[in-house]
């Protein structure tokens, strides 16, 4: 609903360091502790305690290896990596609280469908559902070579998978089982009755999956899907699929555009075009006055180094930008590669000459994403504007330290955005938990109009019949 309170979430990776450069070497960081499970319950805990609707974490299977032809500068700035698999963090914190949600992603590039949907279907028993799965298609080279690919497949032939994929885990979670399938029956030694379990019998052009899901049914059967597709076949994908899209914007005009161009994505797939939340990365540094917020950002870019930045560029981009010159304006380097990063910079100031080292000063802080810096005030008005202009449901909040700034965000901006309504109040504590999909539609399964819905509606006829 427009100009309601704005979904908050906390985005981070199972990383020492995820968008900004160099967080790791701030006083007080705490991303080397990534590998500790304690760390872990202990942000969930702090996020669950202030209100947070969820965390959500980003994953990527390769690493960043174009700047300089190699991985030494991500490694060296700890470029998202090393890096985990965060579906492993996911029931640790789960355990350790009660309303919290959290995303996760998985590539449906390199994980097999059959095994997708059991780790969902696990994880969606193990939270209560309070579940979610970002579907990614993967962009890295390095994943693709280690993975057993020769080289990646272009964009168009991930897409035209996924939509297959994405068929045949709907059919494994919404119609393999009938709802009471599970029988427990003790006098006729019947725990589940087969007649109401069912093979799938999917074969497609990519996958053959003739048999039955390997899960019960969870209390959400499909976890909630979110997607951050930005290409027009992205896009076309997330409306259809999507129940909630993450965007990047480097300016609130940008993000308008964007999120008009997403709602009419979903309508051109014949579904509301408000049944999908849009949910904008934001990092927000904060402090009592604006002058203290400033201070803290520059200390944050001047931390930040410039290969470590680069790095994390060229590996998103696939453009090594290790092969131009610092101060070298990018409109003067006549190659496609440079001008496509010069188009992309162009959308956020038109009228600037960008540089390599312009670029990694914008990128140090929240990567691609845009950063809110200032008082609570200050931090409350832009949020304001974000929601009334651009139109966005919700924030995915990065951070310059962990979990420093997300405390900051707490204890300082928090308490003035709820006094504005711009987030709603924490829940009660002895509240009964919700799903994740209750949280943001109010309702336990899938929508009208989503595809997985015609999948569930198909098992309650079979049922009947």
């Amino acid at each position: 609903m427009k100009n309601a309170p704005l979904s908050l979430f906390a985005f981070d990776v199972f990383a020492p360091s995820h968008l900004t450069s160099g967080s790791w070497r701030a006083e007080g960081d705490q991303g080397h502790r990534y590998t500790d499970l304690q760390y872990w319950t202990g942000v969930a805990q702090t996020l669950e305690k202030a209100g947070f609707d969820g965390i959500f974490f980003a994953d990527n299977v390769g690493y960043h290896d174009v700047y300089g032809g190699n991985g030494d500068a991500a490694l060296r700035d700890a470029a998202q990596f090393p890096i985990n698999d965060p579906t492993v963090l996911i029931s640790g914190m789960a355990a350790v609280t009660k309303h919290l949600t959290f995303g996760v992603t998985c590539s449906a590039t390199y994980e097999p469908p059959y095994l997708l949907a059991r780790k969902y279907s696990s994880l969606d028993h193990l939270t209560s559902g309070r579940v979610g799965w970002n579907i990614v298609t993967s962009y890295s080279e390095a994943a693709a070579r280690n993975l057993g690919k020769e080289q990646q497949l272009t964009p168009a032939e991930r897409y035209d998978m996924a939509d297959e994929y994405m068929d045949v885990v709907y059919k494994l979670w919404e119609s393999s089982f009938e709802e009471d399938a599970v029988v427990r029956d003790v006098e006729s030694a019947t725990y589940i009755d087969p007649t109401k379990v069912h093979q799938i019998d999917h074969s497609g052009k990519h996958f053959t999956v003739p048999g039955f899901h390997l899960c019960e049914p969870s209390p959400q059967r499909t976890p909630v899907l979110f997607q951050a597709g930005s290409s027009a076949r992205g896009m076309e994908f997330g409306g259809k699929h999507a129940e909630a899209v993450f965007i990047q914007s480097t300016s609130v005009e940008g993000a308008k555009r964007t999120v008009a161009k997403l709602r009419q994505a979903v309508a051109d797939a014949g579904r509301d075009p408000r049944d999908v939340r849009v949910v904008i990365l934001l990092t927000v540094v904060v402090a009592p006055t604006d002058e203290e917020a400033q201070a803290k950002y520059r200390k944050a870019v001047e931390n930040a180094p410039i290969d470590g930045i680069l790095a994390r560029f060229s590996g998103w981009t696939g453009i090594d930008m290790s092969e131009y010159e610092l101060d070298t304006p990018l409109r003067s380097v006549g190659t496609k590669a440079g001008q496509s990063m010069v188009d992309m910079f162009s959308k956020a100031d038109p009228d600037r000459d960008w540089t390599p080292r312009q670029i990694a000063e914008f990128l140090a802080v929240g990567g691609t994403g845009s950063t809110i810096v200032g008082s609570p005030e200050t931090v409350a008005a832009e949020l304001r504007r974000w929601r009334d202009e651009a139109d966005v449901d919700g924030v995915n909040l990065s951070y310059i330290t962990k979990p420093g700034s997300w405390e900051d965000f707490i204890e300082l901006a928090l308490p003035e955005l709820r006094a504005q309504g711009l987030i709603a109040p924490a829940p009660n504590p002895d509240q009964d938990p919700v799903t994740l999909r209750e949280k943001l539609f109010g309702q336990k399964h899938t929508l009208d109009g989503h595809p997985a819905t015609g999948h569930r509606t198909a098992r309650l006829t079979l049922a009947s019949n």
